[in-house]
């Protein structure tokens, strides 16, 4: 069976507006969609976010507000950001609580299985993303356990296994670094397929490369 790999993070947007498209791959052609959860640009790059033209952030905010629209999925302000950011000075938090854990959950949670990763991926990101109080009570909790997941059983997992799992995250690192810098990245035969846009481009080279539909 041919494989895309996604290189994905939860601190992106277009990886949210793109994930249940993504997820939905599998079920569409005979290929295997292997979600592979990476650290955002503003923690592997912390400078990038200080270097950027001024134009970029008003841009983003109004494309990821007019996509989620188009796409009919729900948005909202981050809260808690899952990376600790000064938006006004663009810098990085020395201190990130967040976004080390939730990466670590999507890891375990791929390894369950290619579409209990994605269900995990899908269920966390749009509580973050549709402005879900994520780290109070039992929202991220009961994300998890829509994804089918115990939560506390993850969690304590993450903290024993944490270096296994830091390994893992810098594997798909390395993985997706000669490609591009971004997320969602999808890979096929080693060719890479940049942004949430790019999706239907992917089909198209599914199909030239001989994938079937389901």
């Amino acid at each position: 069976m041919k494989t895309v790999d996604v290189f994905w993070s939860f601190r992106s947007p277009y990886s949210y507006l793109a994930t249940k498209r993504l997820r939905a791959l599998p079920s569409k052609w005979n290929v295997r969609v292997r979600p592979r959860p990476v650290y955002p640009i503003a923690i592997r790059t912390p400078e990038f976010f200080s270097e950027i033209r001024p134009q970029w952030v008003p841009y983003l905010m109004r494309d990821i507000v007019r996509l989620s629209q188009y796409l009919g999925l729900p948005l909202g302000a981050l809260n808690p950001d899952p990376v600790v950011m000064n938006m006004m000075t663009r810098e990085i938090s020395a201190e990130q609580p967040h976004i080390g854990r939730l990466t670590r959950l999507g890891i375990l949670a791929c390894e369950a299985s290619d579409e209990a990763g994605w269900a995990f991926m899908d269920e966390v990101s749009t509580l973050i993303w549709s402005g879900g109080a994520w780290t109070e009570g039992t929202a991220l909790s009961d994300a998890a356990a829509r994804a089918g997941f115990d939560l506390a059983e993850l969690d304590a997992r993450q903290e024993s296994e944490a270096e296994r799992l830091e390994g893992v995250i810098a594997e798909n690192q390395a993985a997706q670094d000669p490609h591009h810098w971004g997320v969602p990245l999808m890979v096929f035969e080693g060719e890479a397929f940049f942004g949430q846009d790019r999706i239907d481009v992917l089909e198209w080279r599914l199909a030239q490369a001989g994938a079937t539909k389901t």
